[in-house]
């Protein structure tokens, strides 16, 4: 099943938090900007936050091809046997369009948070146990104990504000087979100072949560540059910005590095519900 997901969601597709469900007023509109993401192109839509099958469907429905993943859904906020069943009842509707990726999150947004690691083994035992095929999820992995679970018990990793040398990492010990599916924010602002200060405001939230914080240290990178909102090298590390050419060439490090596909998201000083549609469509000229 892992070269099949691979095949469809190709070698780009969209992270974004504002195409989730949660106000109703807005399923048209979000239908019909997930049905341009699918003619442009895109090969997935990850969903960012804490998702689950629910926020997936009506994308889904609103489509033909385009696959649409959790990017994540919580281990502590949906109970494995009920994970299993909303899985079993989506795909048997739509067979291979929803990608189920799960993740730990955070201390500071779970209460339920301890011992990270050995609760995310109970999870995916619990849903072996509910005949939850390994080969259909995905684990947002960051450490090389989740790298190596990633590899053993699912389809790949979905990690999320990582570097190409991570994925590097990531791609050594998963081996071949697993998909890597890395994400990537992208600032379309050919302005250094522009573009860095853009990044800095979207990227301060999330140097404040140890999980990313600690991986970028394992990872290389010191505390002078996970201070002070993040230094210009952890900022050029996470983000791609720049004109066309950069830009190109900044996912096109994460594919030499090992990612079979990128999740990119738009980092234009937006609301968490703005959809960037303009953007999307330029992103997608310049793959092209």
């Amino acid at each position: 099943m892992t070269d099949a997901l691979k095949e469809t969601v190709g070698r780009y597709g969209i992270w974004s938090a504002a195409l989730r469900a949660d106000d109703p007023s807005r399923s048209g509109e979000l239908a019909e900007a997930v049905a341009e993401l699918e003619e442009l192109g895109y090969g997935a839509v990850w969903l960012g936050g804490n998702t689950s099958a629910r926020d997936a469907a009506p994308l889904i429905e609103a489509t033909s091809r385009i696959v649409v993943g959790t990017s994540i859904q919580s281990i502590w906020e949906h109970e494995p046997a009920a994970t299993a069943a909303s899985f079993a009842d989506l795909d048997s509707a739509h067979p291979g369009r929803f990608a189920l990726g799960l993740g730990v999150s955070h201390a500071k947004l779970a209460e339920q948070y301890r011992r990270p690691y050995s609760a995310l083994v109970s999870y995916l035992d619990a849903l072996d146990e509910a005949d939850h095929p390994a080969d259909r999820r995905l684990l947002a992995a960051l450490g090389p104990k989740t790298i190596d679970l990633a590899r053993d018990r699912a389809a790949g990793s979905i990690p999320y504000l990582v570097t190409a040398d991570h994925t590097a990492t990531s791609r050594e010990r998963l081996g071949d087979a697993p998909l890597l599916a890395p994400e990537l924010k992208v600032v379309l602002e050919a302005d250094p100072a522009r573009a860095r200060t853009l990044a800095r405001d979207y990227l301060a939230m999330y140097l404040a949560l140890p999980n990313y914080t600690n991986n970028f240290l394992r990872n290389g990178f010191t505390e002078d540059d996970v201070a002070n909102g993040g230094s210009d090298r952890l900022v050029d590390a996470v983000f791609a910005w720049g004109d066309e050419t950069r830009i190109r060439t900044r996912v096109e490090e994460f594919h030499k590095a090992g990612a079979d596909h990128v999740a990119l998201q738009i980092v234009d000083g937006g609301t968490r519900t703005s959809l960037p549609r303009e953007a999307w469509r330029k992103l997608a000229s310049l793959l092209a």
